[in-house]
This record gives C-alpha cells, sequence and structure tokens, in this order.
C-alpha cells in the first residue's frame, strides 16, 4: 500500500515537470529587442506591457517576453537577433533602427514591430506605410523631422550667431542620413552646424572639449542609445561648461538638461505593445500600417536656463507640455 503510493507520488514528481514545460512552451514568447540598457528602458517596458495587456496579454500569465539588451553596443545586437530566432519567438519588438535592421537580418518569417527610425519606406524596411508587405510593421518616429526642430527650439533660446554643435554617434545606423538633413535645416536657419562624433566615455569627454574649442552657442543631441545610457555624464558636462542642449528624452531634463523635444516614447511603445498582441491574436504585419506618432512633448528646466543665464522666450514655455522649476 505504502509502496503503491510512493511509486504514484514519484510518477507525479516526474510527469509535472513535463507538464509545465508542455505549458510553457504553449505560452506565445516576445523577443524584447533593444540598443539600450535595460535600466534605460525601464518606462518604454511599461508602456510596452500596458499595450500587451489591452489586448488581453499579461507578462507572466499567458505571454512571455525573452528581452535582449545590447548596452549600447551595436556590433551585439545581430547575435541578439539571431538567438531570439534561434529560440523561435512569436513576434520580435525592436527599438531602434540598428535594431530593427539586425532583427530584420535575422529573419524573414518572424513578425517584427518596430519603434524608432525615420522613413522606413526610404530607410528600406518596409514596401509602403499603409500596407507594410513582408513581416515588418511598427512605428516611425519621425527623427530627421524632430532633429530639424530641435534645431529650430534651440536657435529660438540661444540667439548667439556662433556655430552650433551636433553629436552623433557613428555607429548609429540613422547617424549618416541624418548628417545631410541637419546641415540643410542649419542652412536654412542661417546657422553653422558642427558635426562631432562619439561613441565612448571619454569620446563624449573630448566631443565636449571640442566644442568648446570651437565657440559653439548650443548643442544637439542626436538620439541613440549610448547617449541615453551616458545620460548624466551628458548633462553634467554640459552644465560644466555652460552649454545650452536640447535632447531627444524628457529624461534628460529631469536629470538637470535643458530641453528636450521627442514625440511621446510612452504612446509609442504602448502601441508597439498593442500591434504585438494583435499579431498574436492572428493577425499579419503585412496588413497593420505603419504608425506615426500623434504626440509630442517639450519639456524645459527652468532652473537650468537660470543657471545658463538663459531667458526663456514666452513662445517656448506657452508651448512647454512640462515646466521644471
Amino acid at each position: 500500500m505504502h509502496r503503491r503510493r510512493f511509486v504514484a507520488l514519484l510518477g507525479g514528481a516526474i510527469t509535472l515537470p513535463c507538464v509545465a514545460a508542455a505549458q510553457q512552451r504553449a505560452m506565445p514568447v516576445i523577443g524584447f529587442l533593444s540598443s539600450n540598457a535595460r535600466g534605460t528602458y525601464t518606462p518604454a517596458v511599461a508602456a510596452f506591457r500596458q499595450g500587451l495587456a489591452e489586448t488581453g496579454y499579461i507578462e507572466g500569465q499567458n505571454v512571455a517576453i525573452e528581452y535582449r539588451w545590447a548596452e549600447g553596443r551595436y556590433d551585439r545586437l545581430p547575435a541578439l537577433a539571431a538567438e531570439l530566432v534561434g529560440l523561435k519567438v512569436d513576434v520580435i519588438a525592436a527599438g531602434s533602427l540598428t535594431a530593427i535592421q539586425a532583427a530584420k537580418s535575422a529573419t524573414s518569417t518572424t513578425p517584427i514591430v518596430f519603434f524608432g527610425g525615420d522613413d522606413p519606406v526610404k530607410q528600406g524596411l518596409v514596401a509602403s506605410l499603409a500596407r507594410p508587405g513582408g513581416n515588418l510593421t511598427g512605428i516611425s518616429l519621425m527623427a530627421s523631422e524632430l532633429m530639424a526642430k530641435r534645431l529650430e527650439l534651440l536657435s529660438e533660446l540661444v540667439t548667439h550667431t556662433m556655430p552650433v554643435a551636433l553629436l552623433v554617434n557613428p555607429s548609429n545606423g540613422s547617424t549618416e542620413p541624418m548628417i545631410p538633413d541637419m546641415q540643410e535645416a542649419a542652412r536654412v536657419k542661417g546657422v553653422q552646424l558642427r558635426v562631432l562624433k562619439a561613441d565612448t566615455e571619454a569620446e563624449i569627454d573630448a566631443a565636449f572639449a571640442t566644442l568648446v574649442q570651437q565657440h559653439a552657442s548650443g548643442l544637439v543631441v542626436g538620439p541613440d542609445a549610448v547617449f541615453d545610457n551616458r545620460r548624466e555624464q551628458l548633462v553634467a558636462l554640459a552644465a560644466r561648461y555652460a552649454i545650452p542642449a536640447i535632447y531627444f528624452a524628457r529624461e534628460f531634463v529631469t536629470a538637470g538638461g535643458l530641453i528636450s523635444y521627442a514625440a511621446s516614447a510612452s504612446s509609442a511603445w504602448r502601441q508597439a505593445g498593442i500591434y504585438a498582441g494583435r499579431i498574436l491574436k492572428g493577425e499579419k504585419p503585412a496588413d497593420l500600417p505603419i504608425q506615426q506618432p500623434t504626440t509630442f512633448e517639450l519639456v524645459i528646466n527652468l532652473k537650468t536656463a537660470k543657471a545658463l543665464g538663459l531667458t526663456v522666450p514666452p513662445s517656448i514655455l506657452a508651448r512647454a507640455d512640462e515646466v521644471i522649476e
């Protein structure tokens, strides 16, 4: 009697993990591929989960998410994308152009929901905005248009005739097409533009020393994972050298930076989560139109402006979504 009970219990101990494993495999899996470090993307992950939840998917309950973080190392993205494809994830969510390109190169069949970039048609990612075709869809962030707008806002704040610097990462796939667009925007504004390149902590330090030598009146920081990961360093250098700088995310301003202008990242990542959920329910990325942001956030830090000796024009204050005092 006791022996039969022991055998039954032993059989249960062997069987239950197999059942659990089967259930785990039956749960859909999303691969989350980011150029950033985990800590800088906490709000994005929360917004993505919110979008998933709106389609009925809760992480850990009926969907699993495999996260892969390049931590600003763009050369790691192809291997990370291939790893997710090897895991046979059901959908890949990719942020930044370089991550999108890595995912696209890794698979032509796994659905990809992207967040970032500029014109995905011009970049060769999709056939059209209305009907992307292939295995990609997502949210375009209109990067070039926003960069030109940042230059315009900075020129409203800083009226000096001295050159303005643009800080970019040469390893970022968006950099090369961005530079001529910014040079044209500067020409239209009658502003001289100095392009500085950096992708390490030491190179960022050197870039600031160079822009001081060039007597730059302000700095536009290009959107980049490395710069996001080095947020505190950039804000501290701008304060040390008294350089008015405009950034691509509000987190720079809450950390003490001067001003930021960007599409609402939380809205865009929420939409990416919704798209991922819809694909898990059976819709095809080829049939889901590319979304473009409709909400933009202008954030300014008046305390930093005062420290820099700047008077913020009423025109900017009136448009600001958030003013930090």
